[in-house]
């Protein structure tokens, strides 16, 4: 049984009790490089203008609940075990939090994060999208969870901006392959690059390419796991539709991805390999993960690691000069009002800025904003929250080399020994 079947189970309780008193762009890229503990913006040899600096997120789950306040709300119902209509979580998220005038704008859900990007200015921004984008009714079976983004409210990824989305995850599928083939037609239609995801193995495997102007490229290749829910038989094959499904993280998979990477990667080109793996809840990286994580960059000559999966931030690792991010977290999702987890602060999210030296590889900074997830957008977190967040990563960061400082405007600054 996938994990968000058992993520809802587990808090199955909860949301009955809380149901029971209820009526029912930027289009560019930048680089890194390294130093000693690292105070890096000082130390690069490399002028600020040939840099690049990407944006990158955790887990966009902007259907269901979020899809129902928009301007053109999908058919709102469900067939999940415990929620039988996409209402029912704006209700929840609308007891606890209070009213959300409905419908918003498409800019709306963004809240905060739009003046975030506009103040950095990235020159890419990298998501994992976790909903599909049609109007199939042809929902997975013996699934709980279904995801899904009516294909009139695209204006939700295209307002942020958004030039990249991985879809090797365990919602891309949820309503069907007729599902899957809009998600793709969409994208393609609103000049979002995509990976993971496709109509074949080959088309799965093969990156998204992202020109930076005056600067290089960008290559993201996109993988997901078991460990994540998704289920075996979304796998993709040389003729059948799918994700980028990895059998395991052995010496064999490395080698496969070491090719792939080798095939296309230029003197000057950043290569992203993000990656859905793990399951929702905890703060433990397992020890294959961080071997893989490793491996993929001594060997296969990668120079992010964008890890997703977990509802929560996890701790950051700088390794070689490269950065490792072991989960993201949820910028966004409809899961305000459903108790359970509290300890994670799983509300709690973070705007990850990676700024790269394109003609090494290397780490130059890397700038996070915290911000909340309240009324089904995203918002900046309060100071005593920044707080939070920097203790957190502190916390998970010393075993990892890694501890992160506080600026005056409470965003934060990784540093790595």
């Amino acid at each position: 049984m996938q994990r968000r079947l058992i993520f809802y189970g587990l808090f199955g309780f909860s949301i009955f009790a809380l149901l029971a008193g209820l009526t029912c762009g930027q289009k560019v890229v930048e680089e890194k490089q390294d130093s000693p503990l690292k105070v890096q913006p000082s130390i690069q040899p490399a002028s600020a203008s040939t840099l690049i600096t990407l944006f990158m997120a955790g887990d966009i789950m902007i259907g269901r609940g979020i899809d129902q306040v928009l301007l053109h709300p999908s058919d709102p119902l469900l067939h999940e075990p415990f929620m039988p209509s996409a209402k029912g979580y704006v209700e929840l998220a609308e007891r606890v939090s209070g009213p959300i005038q409905q419908p918003v704008n498409f800019a709306y859900i963004w809240g905060d994060a739009l003046a975030e990007w506009q103040r950095v200015r990235p020159d890419v921004r990298l998501i994992n999208l976790e909903t599909s984008i049609t109007t199939s009714n042809d929902y997975w079976p013996d699934k709980g969870i279904h995801y899904r983004l009516n294909p009139q409210n695209i204006a939700a990824l295209t307002v942020a901006g958004l030039d990249y989305c991985s879809l090797a995850n365990n919602h891309v599928l949820d309503w069907g392959y007729a599902g899957l083939t809009e998600t793709l037609e969409m994208l393609q239609g609103a000049n979002i690059h995509y990976a993971g995801a496709g109509q074949n193995l080959q088309a799965t495997e093969t990156p998204a390419v992202m020109d930076v102007a005056g600067k290089g490229r960008v290559i993201v290749f996109a993988y997901g796991l078991l460990s994540s829910g998704i289920p075996l038989n979304w796998a993709a094959s040389a003729d059948q539709p799918g994700v980028n499904l990895l059998p395991n993280l052995a010496d064999q998979t490395i080698q496969h991805i070491s090719q792939k990477v080798e095939a296309v990667k230029q003197p000057g080109d950043i290569v992203v390999v993000s990656i859905h793996w793990g399951g929702n809840w905890g703060y433990e990286i397992p020890a294959e993960q961080t071997a893989f994580a490793h491996h993929l960059i001594d060997q296969a000559g990668v120079d992010i690691i964008h890890g997703h999966s977990s509802h929560h931030v996890k701790g950051l690792e700088v390794y070689q000069g490269r950065p490792i991010i072991y989960g993201s977290g949820d910028l966004l999702n409809d899961y305000e009002g459903i108790s359970g987890h509290e300890q994670f602060r799983a509300d709690l999210a973070l705007m990850y800025f990676v700024t790269l030296n394109p003609a090494t590889g290397q780490l130059v900074e890397l700038q996070l904003t915290p911000m909340q997830i309240k009324h089904f957008k995203v918002n900046r977190a309060s100071s005593t929250d920044a707080l939070w967040l920097s203790d957190l990563l502190n916390r998970e960061g010393q075993p990892l080399g890694t501890r992160v400082e506080i600026n005056p405007d409470n965003t934060l600054t990784l540093r790595w020994d």
